[in-house]
């Protein structure tokens, strides 16, 4: 189904760049089928055609009238300008999907012509690679046959969850926002293993393998966090050390304020949004 689908990406910084990449690397879309386009970085829309095989269009060229898909990838404060720019080239039989943080369904329908089939995505980073995170909402115009193209087509970049709209925020700040916080916690691994005589390149292998070994054994095992780190951890022992280190120095607390943080970002942009639409 998906490599008869014409795909048009209007945004291409990292987030659109990591979905593509998912999708030429899935081999369920032909390269030919996937367009992208920005305001004005021609540079930009070059490199990603040749990085990856797909068509750049100024925005002014592409004519989304013979677009099936259409993946909003802009940030928060430009998809008003978006939307309106969109509205009037748009058909309901298209589907719209929506990259873009903290902004609900309800917002794109308000803006978009009656009847538009809508459906607000959160992917990861990690959709380069096929293993994103992904949740979906999908809006009260939007087919069941529209939302299967759509799940066919997030597959490509890794495990989908469909979602309410009310739990998006909190999937953002977990998932969405969440690579970086692993990338952070790997940052502090390799300095602590160069400190202790490692090179920068071991380092990482070691801590990029150990989080790799802990990630699978939470998948294939049916105990909780909890109580797998409760089986590496002997009284006295280095593990212990280790935790009680992170207790003291608010570890388990920075975690869980850092996606705190990042839900109530994601709340934030879409109150910003709604009170840019109401002083209008």
């Amino acid at each position: 189904m998906l490599n008869k689908q014409r795909i048009a990406l209007i945004g291409a910084g990292s987030m659109a760049e990591a979905m593509i990449s998912g999708m030429i690397r899935s081999k369920r879309i032909p390269p030919n089928q996937i367009l992208v386009t920005n305001r004005n970085n021609s540079d930009r829309l070059a490199e990603l055609e040749k990085t990856y095989g797909v068509r750049g269009n100024q925005r002014g060229d592409l004519n989304l009238k013979v677009v099936d898909i259409i993946i909003l990838a802009m940030k928060p404060k430009d998809i008003m300008e978006a939307l309106r720019s969109i509205k009037n080239e748009l058909h309901p039989h298209q589907l719209v999907i929506s990259v873009v943080a903290g902004i609900a369904t309800s917002i794109i329908e308000d803006h978009l012509l009656e009847g538009q089939q809508v459906i607000r995505v959160m992917p990861n980073t990690s959709s380069m690679i096929g293993e994103s995170a992904t949740a979906f909402v999908s809006g009260k115009n939007t087919s069941a046959a529209s939302v299967m193209v759509a799940e066919e087509l997030l597959a490509c970049m890794g495990t989908i969850y469909r979602l309410d709209e009310g739990k998006m925020d909190i999937f953002t700040g977990i998932a969405g926002s969440g690579p970086a916080y692993v990338y952070y916690l790997m940052e502090h691994i390799e300095r602590a293993g160069k400190e202790g005589g490692l090179d920068a390149k071991t380092a990482r292998q070691i801590g990029v393998q150990t989080i790799l070994g802990a990630a699978k054994m939470m998948m294939q095992e049916n105990e909780t966090p909890a109580e797998l780190r409760e089986k590496v951890t002997s009284p006295n022992g280095t593990t212990a050390a280790g935790l009680e280190a992170l207790k003291v120095h608010g570890g388990g607390k920075a975690i869980f304020q850092a996606i705190k943080g990042a839900e109530q970002r994601s709340k934030e942009l879409s109150w910003q949004i709604q009170e840019m639409i109401s002083e209008k």
